[in-house]
């Protein structure tokens, strides 16, 4: 008989990394990590992707997939149509929608890689995959050819490395394997119409680079 398959253990990893603090902040507050405060990491990103959302003729609809302490997002929320602010852990979700108010903007608890997400224009993913077993990758890069853009963040090593190692959920990222997530690679094959670079920066504190990049799929 076959075994029912055991379920993905994202959502309760991912709230036992908030509840702890395991990504550091103060203990009554949800806090994403460094990666989504640092002036000098989330700077460059904010001045890239808010170019690029503003240029659009007709504003965009935006899903945020894996939206995190929002401390970025909310950067964002005065280019988009509507943002849809997306993320597994309910109690962070809660949280999120008590802080930040806009009439365009909407929170969601959901499960990207299990769940139907919100129709839109762009998504963007910032240091989301990188958590994620390579399962669950191909289970969303399935839904992104949804949006006609995808704006991509990984922590990534520096030069050469071995793409897309499977991981446990929330256990870690690539990076220890000399790794990380490359959608174009085998096994995701993500195809695209056309990839952009729109920065990359050097995390002095830490091993490896975060790559951010736009992906036009139709």
């Amino acid at each position: 008989m076959k075994q029912p398959k055991k379920p993905w253990p994202t959502k309760e990893a991912m709230s036992q990394i908030y509840k702890n603090n395991l990504w550091g902040g103060k203990k009554s507050e949800f806090y994403s990590g460094v990666g989504s405060h640092h002036p000098e990491l989330i700077n460059p990103y904010l001045a890239t992707v808010s170019s690029f959302l503003a240029a659009f003729e007709v504003t965009p609809v935006v899903c945020d997939l894996g939206c995190g302490d929002f401390n970025i997002g909310n950067e964002l929320v005065k280019y988009s149509k509507k943002y849809n602010a997306i993320d597994i852990v309910p109690d962070l979700i809660t949280y999120n929608k008590n802080k930040f108010k806009a009439d365009n903007l909407e929170f969601q608890t959901l499960d990207i890689a299990k769940d139907e997400l919100p129709a839109g224009d762009c998504a963007i993913l910032r240091q989301v995959l990188q958590h994620l077993s390579n399962a669950e990758i191909k289970s969303v890069v399935e839904k992104l050819y949804d949006f006609k853009y995808v704006v991509l963040t990984e922590h990534l090593p520096e030069g050469n490395f071995s793409p897309n190692k499977d991981i446990i959920s929330g256990q870690g990222i690539r990076l220890k394997k000399q790794s990380g997530v490359n959608l174009l690679a085998s096994p995701f094959c993500f195809k695209v119409k056309e990839e952009k670079q729109l920065c990359s920066v050097k995390l002095h504190d830490f091993e490896g680079v975060l790559v951010t990049r736009l992906y036009e799929t139709h």
